[in-house]
């Protein structure tokens, strides 16, 4: 969701955080603003409710003293408050001594904000993060350091939060994190900050992760706190894999075409890095965990939908009960004896699922986690990570990353159903060879889709809505089907179980009503077809028959169902989300990283 970025530069911080905005576009945003050091000492502030374009014209016509070397930038998605320029970062405190960005949420900003008030502090926003400056300022007055302020204002604060603050004068920046992403890096460039290592790609190669309850003064070397007290061990180096060239368009239009076709290779890379080691049972071993006797799927949207396809995989070929979670609804289940839990989230920040770390169906059990990254709050919580492979993802609208997880999430419980004596080294050898076919049939996939998709994506882009429907392993498939509609085009889109429809759905049906079929060979979906279009709906399938509207080369007994029917649905919502002006890298409302329950 929000983005980060701070730096104390030799040179003007403006040039370095517009570059560092740019990078955190992706995670969506509705305000963006920057706090920047001027030559006087004081602080300019600049924020818009548009986009970065217009925070580059607004800083470009600054008319002030010069920009200096230290500044914060912020980009919001608004959770707390309306979209409005008072409610962007930074905030200032009474005195603009100081100014603020945050991300998290504040638990006790109504109570705080109170005694704050009854102290004579006014407020100029509607949002908790204020709530923070003014709570350092208090403290500031009192200690008059800007560490110690922030270190004794934090231990008042419940809830969480990646932060920094900027002082007047001395160009001071100190930041702090507690179940929120932000790191920190030094470089010849100077010193950085961020809840995104894509905002600073261009200037550092190392970088350290914040543990919860750290706080940093970006100095060199950095002084480092815990709340547990001030001498901190610093946290290990990092290596920066993201590179600004991650997120060039290369010839295509837009970044979600781009990662479209990128499936087909990042699969078979994957593959080849498994090597033999999914039959043989070694790559499971490479983790540690304890044979399990139940699964559990904990995830959110895409994330879940590919783990909804790795627990069909896991009951159909280990006959293991499997139990899939929405990550914000788990808080009343029960923890099951033997049971492993995996938990599967893009960016390994979604605060769903971190809370559902905490409850006892998922606390009381081994956690393996499926991400893809590696420094995410979430693979630092869990006992065992298996990464996702899928590289930077800047569309928001997951794609590749969907994939990707599913290819990982399946290689890894092969590889576990062999290990625990579930699944023959035979069988699994057969199946591996199965997926070596993927990267083709993947590509064919995208190839007939794209012949044929746009022009059905121009005939049906002015429904109002549409049904998916799907049997068995095909289910998922349709789920994020309807999902990619529903985020790219603003059209209402459900997915059923075909044999469902019966069921009240087909109430839903009348004539010209767009029904997608993701055929995964079962013959009773040709009963439901027919229920459909004798009331008039419309069909477009995606499979392998002859007659099907996408055909697709696909095996139809595959543990992991249909997985090529999702190449021509995301070049569908795609082609109708174009058709209707829609920003298709940044669909409205919605943000890469969910970070607010």
């Amino acid at each position: 969701m929000c983005g980060i970025i701070a730096c104390r530069t030799a040179e003007s911080a403006a040039d370095y955080l517009r570059i560092g905005l740019r990078r955190l576009e992706y995670r969506g945003y509705d305000s963006v603003g920057v706090a920047i050091q001027t030559a006087t000492g004081d602080i300019a502030r600049v924020r818009t409710i548009e986009r970065i374009d217009t925070l580059d014209r607004l800083l470009a016509d600054w008319s002030g003293p010069a920009f200096a070397g230290a500044g914060l930038g912020h980009t919001r998605w608004a959770t707390h408050g309306s979209v409005t320029e008072s409610n962007a970062h930074p905030h200032n405190d009474c005195e603009d001594r100081i100014s603020l960005v945050h991300n998290g949420i504040i638990d006790n900003a109504d109570t705080l904000r109170a005694s704050l008030t009854i102290a004579g502090h006014s407020f100029d926003s509607d949002v908790d993060s204020e709530v923070l400056c003014h709570l350092i300022e208090d403290r500031l007055q009192l200690c008059g350091d800007l560490f110690e302020a922030v270190r004794l204002a934090l231990v008042e604060v419940e809830g969480s939060w990646g932060l920094a603050v900027l002082e007047r004068g001395t160009g001071r920046i100190v930041v702090a994190a507690n179940r929120c992403p932000l790191l920190v890096a030094h470089t010849p460039d100077g010193a950085f900050a961020t809840s995104d290592i894509a905002a600073i790609a261009d200037w550092v190669d190392e970088f350290r992760v914040l543990e919860d309850g750290d706080i940093v003064d970006l100095v060199s070397p950095p002084r480092w706190s815990r709340q547990e007290g001030i001498g901190a061990s610093l946290p290990p180096v990092h290596r920066c894999a993201w590179r600004s060239t991650d997120a060039e368009l290369n010839g295509y239009a837009d970044h979600m075409a781009k990662e479209i076709d990128e499936q087909a290779e990042l699969v078979s890379g994957a593959l080849d890095s498994y090597g033999s080691r999914i039959a043989d049972g070694s790559l499971w071993a490479e983790y540690g965990m304890e044979p399990f006797e139940r699964l559990h799927v904990v995830g959110c949207g895409t994330s879940l939908n590919a783990g909804r396809v790795i627990a069909n995989l896991v009951r159909r070929l280990g006959g293991i009960p499997v139990r899939c979670s929405t990550a914000s609804e788990v808080a009343d289940e029960i923890a099951e004896p033997g049971t492993l839990s995996l938990a599967i989230s893009q960016s390994g920040e979604t605060t769903d699922v971190l809370r559902a770390l905490e409850t006892p169906a998922v606390c009381e059990t081994p956690m393996l986690a499926l991400t893809n990254s590696a420094h995410s709050a979430l693979a630092r919580r869990a006992d065992a990570v298996m990464l996702c492979g899928a590289g930077p993802e800047i569309g928001v609208a997951a794609t590749k990353t969907f994939i990707c997880q599913i290819v990982a999430g399946t290689a890894l419980m092969i590889s576990a159903l062999v290990g625990m004596g579930r699944l023959t080294r035979a069988a699994a050898v057969d199946l591996v060879d199965d997926l070596r076919y993927l990267p083709d049939r993947l590509g064919h996939a995208g190839v007939k889709a794209k012949c044929v998709v746009p022009r059905i994506a121009e005939e049906i882009s002015s429904a109002s809505g549409m049904i998916f429907i799907a049997r068995g392993n095909g289910i998922p498939y349709a789920a994020e089907g309807a999902l990619k509609v529903k985020e790219l085009t603003y059209c209402w889109a459900e997915h059923h179980s075909a044999g469902e429809l019966k069921h009240g759905p087909l109430a839903l049906i009348g004539v010209g009503t767009v029904v997608i079929v993701v055929d995964n060979d079962d013959p009773r979906l040709r009963a439901n077809i027919a229920e459909v279009q004798s009331r008039g709906g419309r069909i477009v399938s995606i499979g392998r028959y002859a007659d099907s509207t996408v055909q697709v080369a696909s095996i139809p007994s595959a543990p992991w169902g249909p997985i090529e029917s999702t190449v021509p649905l995301q070049i569908l919502a795609r082609s109708m989300a174009m058709s209707l002006g829609r920003d298709v890298d940044k669909p409205r409302n919605l943000a890469k990283s969910v970070t607010v329950e």
